[in-house]
């Protein structure tokens, strides 16, 4: 495995609680495989999966590249009814049968959460797979939010082997519980080319 740098600028930082949270996750391309990363997370590397584009800077709506850059951890979503409560720092919210997220770049509400009538277009969160149990929203393309930059990336729940996302970062729903313990309103990720 390839060595990123200095591991103590990814160290820990205290929060008000007394609770020792990250302060920063760091994520690389692994190599040979650009549809999967490395993510550094306190000094240990857990094998994700990114979307089928792989990583690139000029992130645009549908082309399936996870964007690079540094973001802030806005908050947590789940599934109260196949999960408990995820243990974390950042804000929860459950997710309902009327959550989604705006994919349509001439939408004034592009790139934010919505309520989805059934029957209407829009990124689901209420899914029937389990990808959408947890979900971390990232700030990508929040301020200033611009038109076709890309919507909805999140990291989530990983298909079965790490199959590419249409863009986000996934991992295993146990690794994923583990990892939010550790996260909370400072942790920040950055995503390298």
């Amino acid at each position: 495995m390839c060595c990123y740098g200095d591991v103590a600028k990814f160290g820990l930082i205290e929060n008000h609680m007394h609770r020792t949270t990250l302060a920063n996750l760091s994520l690389r391309t692994r190599p040979g495989n650009r549809r999967q990363g490395w993510l550094l997370a306190g000094g240990r590397y857990t094998k994700v999966a990114l979307g089928r584009a792989g990583i690139k800077a000029n992130k645009r709506e549908g082309d399936g590249a996870t964007p690079t850059g540094r973001y802030r951890l806005v908050r947590v979503w789940w599934r109260p009814d196949r999960l408990r409560r995820p243990r974390t720092l950042l804000p929860v919210r459950p997710i309902t049968r009327l959550d989604g997220w705006c994919e349509d770049p001439s939408d004034r509400r592009y790139n934010r959460a919505i309520g989805v009538s059934p029957g209407r277009p829009g990124d689901r969160l209420w899914r029937s797979d389990a990808l959408y149990d947890l979900i971390i929203e990232i700030d990508h393309n929040k301020l200033p939010r611009v038109s076709g930059r890309g919507s909805a990336v999140f990291v989530h729940v990983a298909r079965p082997e790490l199959a590419p996302t249409a863009g986000c970062i996934s991992m295993p729903v146990k690794t994923l519980r583990q990892l939010l313990a550790r996260l909370g309103r400072k942790t920040t990720i950055t995503i390298h080319c």
